[in-house]
């Protein structure tokens, strides 16, 4: 698909919790979880403007987001470039230092941080299932993917985080490994092969040691029940408990670090092997938000995140720029204001490198076009789409199908056919011309009725406007104008208007 951040962003809400300012009796140290470290929110481009969703950003940081353009373009410039995706980073459900020695929780005695965390990891699991009880489940979506655990195969051809971050790449060994100690293999909730990655630390980099301790718990609030994670999730003994503790800055414990995580890759694989996974995955019908978000993440991070720059070859003033919707805007769009199911069509016009896309397909299981004229953007968007199959396959779950075009949307003929059909079309038109909006409403003609149609500027004017193509709008819309929060978009923190057109 939270994984966030944000005034008035009700995905961000840290669980409960509790402060003992005084033990009587004793009891075994609780486990910790450290800080959730940032997660990326990179830069969209789009064929006209793009509607990026950060697989996990909410808050971008103070300075990034007060970029502008020198000719008041909504997006920022190409020479903001960097800072931009230094801003995917920071933009976070809660932002962490990154450094040569990882910043774990300090399990120091009696400390005040043991004491607030002993019960992060019950609540966050009352809290997925709470989320999941209020809202409507999609009785038709089925998770398990028909070929991830058919049988062990080397064949699945998939970016390993070592391609991205290791000793090759100049970085550097973390928790005091020596160079032939530094290799570590994940394996995931399928019968795939497990990624490689080295435990190394390098700016703007794959960490290791956090995706490590990120990965285990989302297999065991998502994938398993309380009583198959209890080797996983126990306070005292649990494969995470032992996680966090080696990898404690203050500690550095790296034999225990790699002993845990062997143990984890045996005690899932025997789970996989025994039919556990794929038996619950058949009894599941969504996916948390903050695995729909990792997930994001870790495609982006192999695929856009080391070749970002590409992303800032545009021409202000014209059609050709970008800006970003961030993921907790898009989740809140696709499932709290348009409610989409499985059987629905989604549509975005200005797609980008297909981050939205990929978002609808994985996070509600519909059919998701995108259309997209820059080039630069369509390859990351390509690589993107090759990495996101091969990501669904090692986590066992099937997304709906994703079709993402090359070229102007209003000259395809596969986009027009979509349309038809659409249930929900995305525009992020925030810096689009007044021709290509005007364009845009033509096209709206041969929508459906009911279809809903998420927009950053009105395609109905204002009783001060005598624009003929926006009476043709105001005959076809019904408008309703909203308020997203502040850390919604990528190019300023403050909040602001966005519209939900209804075909007629």
């Amino acid at each position: 698909m939270p994984l966030l951040g944000g005034k008035g962003n009700k995905f961000k809400v840290d669980p409960p919790k509790i402060r003992i300012e005084k033990v009587v009796v004793e009891r075994a140290p609780a486990p910790l979880r450290p800080k959730p470290r940032s997660q990326p929110t990179g830069p969209k481009s789009t064929g006209a403007s793009s509607s990026r969703s950060s697989p996990s950003a909410a808050r971008p940081s103070p300075k990034a987001s007060s970029i502008r353009h020198k000719s008041q373009s909504p997006y920022p410039s190409s020479s903001d470039e960097k800072r931009l995706e230094r801003k995917r980073k920071n933009g976070t459900a809660a932002s962490a230092k990154r450094s040569p020695a990882p910043e774990h929780i300090t399990f120091d005695k009696d400390s005040d941080a043991e004491d607030e965390g002993w019960m992060t990891l019950d609540s966050r699991k009352k809290q997925r299932r709470s989320t999941s009880e209020d809202k409507h489940a999609d009785s038709n979506r089925r998770f398990r993917h028909p070929r991830a655990f058919e049988g062990r195969s080397g064949n699945l051809e998939f970016i390993h985080a070592i391609e991205v971050a290791s000793l090759e790449a100049k970085c550097v060994p973390v928790m005091g490994a020596q160079k032939e100690d530094v290799a570590i293999e994940l394996q995931y909730p399928s019968r795939q092969p497990r990624e490689k990655y080295e435990l190394v630390w390098g700016k703007d980099k794959i960490d290791a040691v956090e995706a490590s301790i990120r990965i285990v718990r989302h297999v065991a609030e998502a994938y398993l029940t309380d009583e198959e994670a209890e080797p996983f999730t126990n306070n005292n003994t649990g494969l995470i408990r032992r996680l966090e503790k080696a990898s404690n800055r203050n500690i550095q414990d790296l034999a225990g670090f790699k002993s845990a995580l062997h143990e984890y890759n045996q005690t899932l694989l025997s789970l996989v092997e025994d039919g556990v996974v794929a038996k619950n995955l058949d009894q599941m019908h969504e996916l948390p938000q903050q695995l729909v978000a990792f997930i994001l993440d870790q495609v982006y991070d192999r695929t856009v995140a080391p070749r970002v720059e590409l992303l800032s070859k545009y021409e202000n003033g014209t059609d050709y720029v970008y800006g970003e919707l961030l993921h907790p805007f898009i989740s809140k769009i696709l499932v709290e204001q348009t409610k989409m199911s499985s059987d629905h069509v989604f549509v975005d016009l200005g797609s980008g490198v297909g981050n939205v896309c990929l978002q609808a397909a994985l996070e509600i299981g519909c059919e998701s076009w995108g259309c997209e004229m820059m080039e630069n953007a369509c390859n990351l968007a390509a690589a993107q789409m090759k990495e996101f199959d091969a990501r669904c396959m090692l986590w066992g779950v099937k997304p709906g199908q994703v079709h993402l075009e090359r070229g102007d949307f209003r000259r395809n003929a596969a986009i027009h056919e979509a349309l038809k059909r659409a249930d929900v079309v995305l525009v992020n038109n925030k810096a689009f011309t007044s021709q290509l909006n005007d364009d845009l409403v033509r096209m709206f003609l041969d929508l459906k009725p009911g279809c809903k149609i998420i927009s950053l500027r009105s395609f109905v004017a204002d009783v001060k406007s005598s624009h003929n193509i926006n009476d043709v709008g105001s005959t076809i819309l019904d408008v309703q104008e909203c308020t997203y929060p502040e850390g919604f978009v990528s190019w300023t923190n403050a909040g602001g208007p966005y519209f939900i057109s209804t075909r007629k």
